[in-house]
């Protein structure tokens, strides 16, 4: 099955992935990943992405479409995929759908992972980072046994910039303006599935598993 999955930072989206594909056997992918191997490989398009990157633009819907188009293609796919950080807008659904409709497919599942935006700020802002082992706290959900102190390694934590409390609000902000319209769009064509991402992660997962084994023989013709 091919699935499009939605989450804010801090939603756990990462964690759930992993268990998707553990379970269903599918690849995770992503745009941010597949431009790095792009780069790395210095494939056409990944020399057309450097390129445009290392002189500060934005690569091009055209050129993250084709890396896509080369992903899915690729044996490990053939089976589904969950796609991660795309689309981001509707001209980008548009044309996914597109592609997908080249090669026979199309999208089976989009599933959204909704928490309240104060849990998501109560979430990141909360975390703290060992600077010396890079070992991960958070003020309210695994405290140090020392406050502020690594239990590894004795150093005072710190809090990253980008967790940073007006940071985190603008990040969900341009999340929100970002997913809306892509949620409603989804939404109409009868795809979109919301997930409450609060609770234990067992019964996320087990929301998201029921998902999608209702309708893993689904017949799209």
């Amino acid at each position: 099955m091919n699935i499009v999955l939605f989450g804010p930072p801090g939603s756990g989206k990462g964690t759930q992935a992993q268990f998707i594909v553990e379970r269903y056997s599918i690849p995770q992918i992503s745009t941010g990943e597949m431009l790095r191997a792009a780069v790395k490989a210095k494939t056409p398009l990944g020399d057309m992405a450097k390129s445009i990157m290392d002189a500060g633009g934005l690569v091009s819907d055209e050129i993250v479409l084709g890396l896509v188009r080369e992903r899915v293609a690729q044996s490990d796919c053939a089976t589904g995929f969950i796609l991660d950080g795309f689309p981001r807008t509707i001209p980008q659904a548009d044309a996914l759908i597109a592609l997908l409709s080249g090669f026979g497919r199309h999208i089976d599942f989009v599933i959204s992972l909704e928490v309240d935006n104060q849990e998501l700020v109560a979430r990141l802002s909360g975390r703290r980072t060992c600077p010396a082992c890079g070992k991960g706290y958070h003020v309210v959900y695994d405290k140090p046994v020392l406050e502020n102190v690594c239990d590894s390694c004795g150093t005072n934590l710190v809090q990253r910039d980008d967790d940073s409390e007006q940071t985190v609000v603008n990040r969900l902000r341009v999340y929100d303006d970002q997913t809306s319209s892509l949620k409603a769009y989804f939404k109409d064509l009868g795809l979109l599935h919301s997930v409450s991402g609060c609770g234990a992660i067992s019964e996320i997962q087990a929301q998201i598993n029921a998902i999608i084994d209702s309708g893993i023989v689904s017949d799209h013709s």
